[in-house]
């Protein structure tokens, strides 16, 4: 008599999952036990410092930082470290898992079939509160370093909550914080997808709530061009990075300096006082950030909130530029969002209108990327 296998819910349930999987049979769990090790040559985007842990360990905390790797293997090792994260792993392009919150130590994604594949760590989560570590890719002795591509283009993004994607996955604009955190998906904003049109790497150097010279309701914290030479915001380590060499750069700021009244006590007795501290020390940072980058072509752009405050003080940081004889800079309005996110910030859908009029105006630029 022949034996049928007997299908549990339990089985059932496994056997749904992996159908689902966009790449089944893969598998992303904790390795407690690896053996011998070795380490994998990875790509890193973002800040980064060295952390200890391994000479791979780097520590991060501006928002969008990846890692990537390429090896021939059926699979392959990462190391998370301290620090609350929500990480999309990818593998040759195609998103398998998300880590929120891993604890500390070890991961294989196994399952692959025989080849090459090329693997992708991509930070969703902002981390404004404290650091977060990666502590590298690893070998397992049946699997081979392969090289990955290198790419020639390169953009970044700087600005507030808006650049970071600010809770763009949520449903509802009443978000608690922890809601926040878990709707917050960096590598679904505008820029991270403005990145993959060109095929670009990039930077998303920004904090939520910080602005030019005021940050939102006027809280005490290092406004956005104070912070942004660093790459720890306890300003512990500097940002040196000789080989970040933007040929774009986007930049939106001024939401926090103006979608709230000003307060007694602080320093601008006046709208108007703000205004002109605001403009003087934009200008004084894109300045900063042209001295570095010549040929950079720069963005900026704003939206229509605070009655278009915001966009009339952009505009007029734009011209400020221009007339000083900077004519690689740009300026965008950037109207119609429906600022369905957690507390009326961008939604998926805006991500991809925001996305759209930049690119508009980089690809009105033909020769941006020969810069």
């Amino acid at each position: 008599m022949d034996c049928q296998p007997v299908l549990t819910a339990s089985h059932l349930a496994v056997l749904a999952a992996l159908l689902a999987s966009p790449l089944p049979g893969v598998t992303v769990s904790p390795a407690p036990d690896t053996g011998a090790l070795l380490p994998l040559t990875e790509h890193v985007g973002g800040r980064t410092t060295p952390a200890p842990g391994g000479p791979q360990a780097l520590t991060r905390q501006w928002p969008g930082p990846y890692f990537e790797t390429a090896f021939n293997g059926r699979a392959v090792l990462f190391q998370v470290g301290p620090g609350e994260v929500a990480l999309h792993v990818l593998v040759d392009g195609t998103q398998v898992d998300t880590l929120v919150k891993p604890l500390p130590g070890m991961y294989r994604v196994a399952g692959l079939a025989p080849g090459r594949h090329e693997l992708r760590l991509e930070v969703a989560s902002e981390s404004q509160a404290r650091p977060t570590m990666f502590g590298g890719f690893f070998a397992e002795a049946e699997t081979i370093a392969s090289p990955l591509a290198s790419r020639s283009r390169a953009i970044e993004f700087i600005g507030d909550s808006h650049t970071v994607g600010y809770g763009n996955t949520s449903t509802k604009t009443d978000c608690t914080q922890d809601e926040v955190w878990e709707t917050t998906d960096t590598s679904r904003a505008f820029g991270p997808a403005l990145a993959r049109r060109y095929g670009a790497d990039y930077e998303v150097n920004a904090i939520s709530g910080r602005g030019v010279v005021r940050n939102y309701n006027g809280f005490a914290a290092d406004k956005l061009p104070e912070a942004y030479p660093f790459t720890l915001f306890d300003k512990s380590s500097r940002a040196d990075e000789p080989g970040w060499r933007p040929q774009v750069i986007v930049i939106a700021l001024g939401t926090n300096d103006f979608t709230t009244p000003l307060h007694a006590g602080e320093k601008w007795a006046t709208r108007d006082e703000l205004h002109t501290d605001f403009e003087t020390t934009y200008v004084r940072f894109v300045q900063s950030l042209r001295a570095r980058n010549p040929n950079a072509l720069i963005v900026l752009w704003a939206t229509d909130m605070a009655e278009g405050e915001i966009e009339t003080e952009a505009a007029k940081v734009a011209a400020a530029l221009r007339a000083s004889g900077d004519t690689l800079v740009d300026y965008v309005p950037v109207n119609g969002l429906s600022f369905s996110g957690c507390h009326a910030h961008p939604s998926l859908a805006d991500e991809t209108v925001i996305a759209n009029r930049i690119a508009a105006v980089i690809d009105a630029h033909g020769d941006t990327w020969s810069n």
